[in-house]
């Protein structure tokens, strides 16, 4: 895990970092001292809710209003962060997603696409602008959230499950563009948490998933915020491409 002060003054993103998973991440970076710019796209309640309770950290919390799906936008996001960090951005949490969950034969195109916008796209799309940030220093942490659900596909998630093995296969070609650069692109793999992308399945669902995992419980969102930040500290300087399975023993 990186150690108190090891990125204290460094400058950190963190998509859909204002709730559940995110708001873990985003304050666990905070106590460690980095800069946050928090990323959400239109919970309004869940950012007052994580900058009150972030208030120790209030000059060094920063909470933007971003669709990561729309590319303008997260351009327009990282031009915005140039100005304000001249020497550029450190690390790079790729967080944000979304459900849409239906069988395959009756799953609306629409749902599909923006399942893939979000997760998938969005992921590109803030991966782009953040090696362009980071080689000014040739220093850099980037690591995506994605899910076991990549690898298992899930029965009723196939977008969602499409969407984070598409992440893993951007994350590794990308760990191959910038390795010499000083970069490091790494994914965390979270099991089932309890967050509120669980709240919304209905108790059988919630007991079938709970039986696959060997721990028997449902993760913490601060259990995978540990995960993460250990990605993020630069001792982990030799860990490239690579997925941190964090699911309990799934």
């Amino acid at each position: 895990m990186s150690e108190a002060g090891e990125i204290a003054g460094q400058i950190a993103v963190v998509t859909g970092g204002t709730r559940g998973l995110g708001a873990a991440i985003s304050t666990a970076l905070l106590e460690q001292g980095a800069t946050v710019h928090a990323v959400y796209r239109r919970n309004e309640e869940a950012a007052r809710v994580l900058a009150g309770r972030s208030a120790p950290h209030r000059d060094r919390l920063l909470l933007h209003q971003v669709d990561v799906a729309d590319h303008a936008a997260v351009e327009a996001f990282w031009r915005s962060l140039e100005a304000a960090h001249p020497g550029g951005v450190q690390i790079l949490v790729s967080n944000a997603g979304i459900r849409a969950d239906a069988i395959v034969g009756a799953m609306p195109p629409e749902d599909w696409s923006r399942v893939i916008a979000t997760n998938l796209t969005g992921s590109f799309h803030m991966a782009k602008y953040a090696v362009q940030s980071m080689l000014r220093a040739r220093y850099g942490r980037i690591v995506f959230v994605t899910s076991p659900a990549g690898g298992f596909g899930f029965a009723g998630q196939a977008n969602y499950s499409a969407s984070k093995a598409g992440q893993v296969g951007l994350l590794r070609s990308l760990a191959r563009e910038v390795a010499r650069r000083g970069i490091t692109v790494n994914g965390v793999s979270p099991g089932f948490v309890d967050t509120e992308l669980l709240a919304d399945l209905s108790e059988e669902k919630k007991k079938e998933h709970l039986a696959m995992v060997p721990i028997g419980r449902f993760g913490k969102p601060e259990e995978i915020a540990w995960a993460v930040l250990a990605l993020c500290s630069p001792k982990a300087s030799y860990v490239n491409g690579a997925v941190l399975e964090v699911t309990g023993g799934i």
